[in-house]
């Protein structure tokens, strides 16, 4: 199994469009959920959004995974202030750090596709997130995962924002716990130690 990750503007945007899809709630999102107010977003089709995304492309709005050559995977990766829903919605409610910020940057969420999950193929994308913005001097990566209980079936629809348990072993912290189930969770890039490295 070789993986590779390049970030958005370095790749075709077919191969993000493969990794989306046609069906699901990525092919629906095109992870613009984020970046549009409510009115805007219910007036927006999917097609709209997918335009959305290929205008935002030069501005590497995140990371395609590769598996053996195959586009499988996305993570959505941005400084904090380019979604605006988390400056105003439940998501990110606790977060410590302010949200025009420039050095805060989020993980939003993560597409792998049907066929190639459960590979830890997530925890690759989210390796890669932490290097991508340490790179781009980023002093924080903040994240919103789901809290999966011990032996509770969650659907993979539920799961797009990452798992906590994935967060907690590449180091992140927990802030705050806007929801049942939902967690804020930060990295400290400077210094920050990265377990199995």
């Amino acid at each position: 199994m070789t993986v590779s990750i390049e970030p958005a503007s370095r790749v075709p945007f077919d191969d993000i469009a493969a990794v989306f899809g046609d069906r699901g709630g990525a092919a629906h999102c095109w992870c613009q959920w984020f970046k549009q107010p409510n009115r805007v977003w219910e007036r927006s089709t999917d097609d709209e959004r997918r335009v959305g995304l290929i205008e935002q492309q030069g501005d590497d709005p995140g990371l395609v995974l590769r598996l053996d050559g195959e586009p499988v995977g996305w993570v959505g990766v941005e400084r904090k202030g380019c979604y605006p829903r988390l400056a105003t919605g439940l998501t990110a409610r606790g977060s410590v750090d302010a949200f025009d910020d420039p050095g805060v940057w989020s993980v939003t969420c993560f597409v792998v596709r049907t066929g190639s999950r459960r590979r830890g193929l997530a925890g690759e994308l989210l390796r890669a997130a932490v290097e991508h913005t340490r790179a781009r001097g980023a002093r924080v990566l903040e994240a919103y995962p789901v809290e999966v209980q011990p032996g509770a079936r969650t659907p993979s629809s539920n799961l797009y924002h990452g798992t906590l348990s994935m967060f907690l072993a590449e180091g992140f912290e927990v802030v705050a716990r806007p929801s049942t189930g939902r967690a804020v969770v930060r990295l400290e890039l400077a210094g920050a130690r990265f377990p199995g490295r």
